[in-house]
């Protein structure tokens, strides 16, 4: 009895060791999620391979790194320069993830917080480049997409070869100095009050000529109409007339031709 409590003590001890040797060694990735292996006495992070979701044990010397390696979203408020100078402020957000099968590389090259060392500056450097290159008015109104697309395109080329799939760019908003956001305000609403006016004059003036070619084609057909029945009715008036004056029992008549309008010829009426 005596000896059991020295033969336990070093079970216990050898059993507290593995337990903590098993939580050490014991690592869980999440959703979404993808680790690399730091090897104390290695060569540092193990770039070869990236652990993906699930349960994984890993040398209790070592440690398990874990990442997000899902498509995320970083926002950020640029204060700019467009190309004549003027301060303006982007608010925009960005799209990304880390390529998962260089998730080593990317940790040992740029480092654990490579959003603020990597991401960031290359946002910026895209953004200064693309607005430089627009008036505030472009800005304010109508090369937003166009801007969005350059952004991105700058983007990738700053960050090619790094490790990073930058996916699309959203530029939220473009805050301009209030007297300069009023005067684009301005000239955009004469614009639009100078093209609406343009378009009721074109409106009238086709309706005008819509109604003169009605009043011509009407005018042709009568004239047409008129050149085509006048000489038969004059006819038929003309024959018509004789008929019942011959038909009257006080008068005689002697028809002896017609005239060249069809006109018959009276020679005496009594």
């Amino acid at each position: 009895m005596e000896k059991l409590p020295k033969v336990g003590l070093p079970i216990l001890v050898g059993i507290i060791f593995l337990v903590i040797v098993i939580a050490k060694s014991a690592v869980t990735i999440g959703p979404g999620e993808g680790g690399v292996i730091f090897e104390r006495f290695g060569d540092g992070i193990n770039v070869e391979t990236t652990y993906g979701e699930g349960f994984h044990i890993v040398a209790p010397w070592n440690d398990m790194l874990i990442f997000k390696v899902r498509q995320q979203s970083i926002s950020d408020k640029m204060n700019v320069l467009s190309v004549d100078g003027l301060q303006v402020q982007v608010n925009g957000t960005i799209w990304f993830e880390p390529e998962y099968s260089n998730l080593g590389r990317l940790i040992k090259t740029k480092g654990a917080d490579f959003i603020v060392e990597l991401l960031d500056p290359a946002i910026n450097s895209a953004a200064r480049s693309v607005v430089g290159r627009y008036t505030p008015e472009q800005l304010y109104s109508s090369k937003r997409d166009v801007i969005e697309q350059e952004i991105l395109e700058e983007v990738r080329k700053e960050l090619d070869g790094q490790y990073i799939n930058v996916k699309r760019v959203l530029v939220e908003d473009v805050t301009l100095p209030p007297s300069i956001k009023d005067a684009i305000e301005r000239k955009l609403k004469q614009e639009q009050e100078s093209l609406e006016y343009e378009f009721r004059l074109v409106t009238a003036e086709k309706e005008a000529e819509k109604q003169r070619i009605e009043a011509k084609g009407k005018a042709d057909a009568n004239r047409i109409l008129s050149a085509s029945l006048t000489d038969k009715i004059l006819q038929d008036k003309g024959i018509e007339a004789t008929n019942k004056l011959a038909e009257s029992p006080n008068s005689k008549v002697v028809i002896i031709g017609s005239g060249e309008s069809g006109m018959p010829i009276i020679l005496g009426n009594q």
